[in-house]
């Protein structure tokens, strides 16, 4: 089969396609026959190997998994003996954020993994795009734990987690103020966005509303710069480590000293419910409650080109990488 391979970290020219042997599922496990994937921030780190201490996980001086991707939607074509959940021929689409092989033609996945059934309504394309960023905006909120009528800012609205987050916190009900730039706009209202602040024209750090949480996506902000946003009590969440990774520093110190703050604090999420996040959005989905934003599709052959796409910052919402089979 073919698979993205890199054998050691660096910039996307590293990654190649190769043809490697085809996977056989173990008894737990489905055999997928991937037909889309995608290339995200996380990925992009992964093959970078940035930050360094990722290392410990990914492999200290060469990547242990040698094909990367984390989200991906296919066809179960082969099962283990032992599994009760899926069949050959159900659709399904997946996430796991330390990485699953997703960027190749075939992957095994166990199916107690994050895992599940693909809605009718929906092609390969967007289920792929449908799980990464939203497990991270799922687990934000949840940190947060949000209540009905709250206000919520969300800056990078436009990302795969920021519009992940903007149609997930619409669902719990919140008031919410979206961050993007003029183009995205009517995209960001389309997602259920109640105000709308365009960054290339004002200073969303500036604005006179007061929020119970202020959702970072793209870890452009900080702490300091969004305190004054926050009313008593409120929360900051960047998705980003933050200069000199201040924002897992932060969260307890914080947490300590928040009457100095005025009773305002920071957090960073673990994030941890894989597969509640997916089993989430497969029920909105089908409820017409989520729709995965797509900006570009690239074919596997051209999976360089995608990666150098997402590393420059500009993506709006998700890159699709579509997989093509000879049978």
């Amino acid at each position: 089969m073919k698979a993205v391979v890199y054998i050691r970290y660096g910039s996307p020219d590293v990654l190649q396609i190769k043809e490697v042997e085809k996977p056989v599922p173990e008894d737990e496990e489905v055999l997928v026959k991937v037909h889309a994937t995608t290339v995200n921030r996380t990925d992009s780190a992964t093959v970078g190997a940035k930050p360094f201490f990722a290392r410990a996980f990914t492999g200290i001086l060469k990547p242990k998994k040698q094909t990367p991707g984390s989200e991906f939607a296919g066809e179960i074509v082969e099962v283990g003996k032992n599994v009760e959940a899926f069949k050959v021929g159900d659709r399904v689409f997946g996430f796991d954020y330390l990485g699953n092989g997703a960027q190749a033609q075939y992957l095994n996945i166990s199916e107690d993994k994050a895992l599940a059934t693909i809605p009718e309504s929906i092609t390969y394309n967007e289920a792929a795009a449908s799980t990464e960023g939203a497990h991270y905006a799922y687990n934000f909120i949840n940190k947060v734990k949000l209540e009905k009528g709250h206000k919520v800012m969300v800056n990078g609205a436009t990302g795969a987690i920021g519009s992940a987050a903007v149609q997930l916190l619409k669902y719990f009900d919140v008031y919410v103020t979206a961050v993007c730039n003029t183009k995205n706009m009517e995209l960001v209202q389309s997602l259920g966005a109640d105000r709308v602040i365009d960054y290339t024209k004002e200073d969303f750090t500036r604005d006179e509303e007061r929020y119970n949480c202020v959702f970072d996506t793209v870890g452009k902000s900080s702490f300091f710069k969004c305190r004054r946003l926050l009313q008593s009590g409120g929360i900051y969440i960047s998705s980003d480590l933050g200069y000199l990774y201040q924002n897992i520093f932060l969260p307890p110190i914080t947490s300590v000293i928040k009457p100095l703050l005025g009773n305002k604090r920071t957090a960073f999420p673990t994030p941890r419910d894989n597969r509640g996040s997916v089993l989430l959005i497969k029920k909105l989905i089908e409820e017409g409650g989520f729709k995965a934003v797509v900006d570009r599709e690239y074919p596997l052959e051209a999976i360089v080109e995608a990666y150098k796409y997402v590393g420059t910052g500009e993506k709006t919402g998700n890159v699709v990488i579509t997989v093509e089979h000879d049978d």
